[in-house]
């Protein structure tokens, strides 16, 4: 789990009961950034995915995991020392027994990352 160690909730609110917006303060200083990369810290890919997995998994009380991603793109780098402080929004809702859900991580204008997939 990356929550406590790799980043922070500095709030969440679920404004009902399919969605959730959370900001999360990056730590800077976690030796996953000495080798992605050494003075010119980039937040990795798949520790976007992480973050909104384990926030999904917060808000709905279960251990979820990647079932498919339908779409995933990365628009721009997070540098956690200029960025260290990003938003989080997650849509999301059961169908059958799969979450369906919808993310963004921003920061006022600057999308860093859109997601659609499954959860499971």
């Amino acid at each position: 789990m990356l929550a406590g160690k790799f980043y922070t909730i500095v709030t969440q609110q679920q404004p009902d009961a399919q969605s959730v917006h959370t900001t999360i303060a990056l730590n800077a200083q976690h030796p996953i950034f000495e080798g992605h990369f050494p003075e010119q810290p980039v937040v990795p890919g798949v520790c976007m995915m992480q973050i909104i997995q384990e926030l999904l998994s917060g808000v709905t009380g279960k251990k979820l995991l990647v079932e498919k991603a339908a779409n995933m793109k990365f628009l721009n780098m997070i540098d956690p020392v200029q960025q260290p402080q990003v938003n989080v929004d997650i849509m999301y809702a059961l169908q059958e027994d799969m979450y369906k859900a919808t993310a963004v991580i921003k920061h006022e204008a600057t999308v860093f990352m859109k997601f659609q997939g499954l959860f499971k």
